[in-house]
């Protein structure tokens, strides 16, 4: 009995189911009649204009993007938000560091972010690195790239990252700012070398100052005497349009000169900019020496 009852609610299930395919009127059995279209799917871009809490990486997960207002205390603000193109877009995986497309990349972030703070970016305590997607989200479809400026401590000396309150925006258009590059106090070691370059006022007393930035175009990046030389003149040339001196062969006889270029990384993606400055060995400088022509940087016989 046991055995029948079963089967008989099996059966009776069966003709529930059969009954209920049966549309009632007014039911054209369409389930999606009367529904709007679903939008497709996106995948999570991030923003320009944003600051940032966490230090600068070049993986930029979605699991750790936090947009701070920029009047809060922050570590990173993002300038520009671009798009791989192909080829590197094409690829399976993010541009490599090194590659043809992270070079592309960092080069629309340099000239972006000269934009977005009012003039070069070199001219100030300022770094700027790329930001690309994860492994997964890349395969996910996502091809942006993020273009962050950093405020440093110093560019000279090994500066570390401020954490700064206020945006990068329009920063350097009146070149007032503090985080414009001034004058300087060079000391040395008991060898004669850099011991440390830190900044001072230009009213205070010092002994080198920054003069622009030169672009060693051709040049490998400086690891000879040789290469250096070519650096140093090319920083030369700077400081003689600067002061307002001949470009001759008395000119390394009226300053030395101090070159700077960004690391090997940075000039593996197309960085050849180098920060130049004049440099008085033993001198008590109090005011800036820009324009003040050739008694200001008489020739040193001795």
């Amino acid at each position: 009995m046991r055995h029948l009852g079963i089967r008989l609610g099996f059966s009776a299930a069966l003709v529930m189911v059969v009954t209920a395919c049966a549309a009632p009127g007014g039911v054209d059995g369409d389930l999606t009649n009367g529904w709007s279209v679903m939008a497709a799917a996106t995948a999570f871009e991030p923003a320009a204009g944003t600051c940032h809490g966490a230090t600068f990486n070049a993986i930029g997960a979605r699991s750790t993007y936090d947009e701070l207002d920029c009047q809060l205390r922050h570590r990173t603000e993002t300038v520009y938000v671009g798009t791989y193109e192909s080829p590197a877009a094409d690829a399976e995986s993010p541009p490599a560091e090194g590659s043809a497309g992270a070079a592309t990349a960092y080069k629309v972030c340099d000239e972006k972010t000269t934009t977005y703070v009012g003039g070069p970016w070199r001219n100030a305590r300022l770094w700027i690195g790329v930001t690309h997607p994860t492994a997964a989200a890349w395969t996910g479809g996502s091809r942006w790239f993020r273009c962050e400026a950093v405020e440093l401590s110093t560019v000279e000396d090994d500066g570390g990252l401020v954490q700064r309150v206020g945006s990068l925006r329009s920063v350097l258009a009146d070149g007032t700012s503090e985080l414009m590059l001034t004058c300087y106090a060079v000391a040395q070691d008991s060898t004669g070398a850099i011991a440390g370059m830190p900044a001072v006022a230009c009213d205070a007393k010092h002994n080198a100052e920054y003069v622009g930035v030169w672009y060693a175009k051709d040049l490998s990046f400086p690891k000879d005497d040789a290469t250096w030389a070519k650096f140093h003149d090319g920083c030369r040339g700077l400081i003689a349009g600067y002061v307002g001196v001949p470009n001759d062969a008395d000119l390394q006889f009226r300053t030395g000169v101090v070159s700077l270029p960004g690391n090997a990384d940075v000039w593996a993606l197309g960085d050849f900019g180098v920060r130049c400055y004049l440099w008085l060995d033993g001198a008590e400088l109090s005011s800036t020496l820009k324009g003040k022509g050739p008694k200001s940087l008489p020739i040193q016989y001795k």
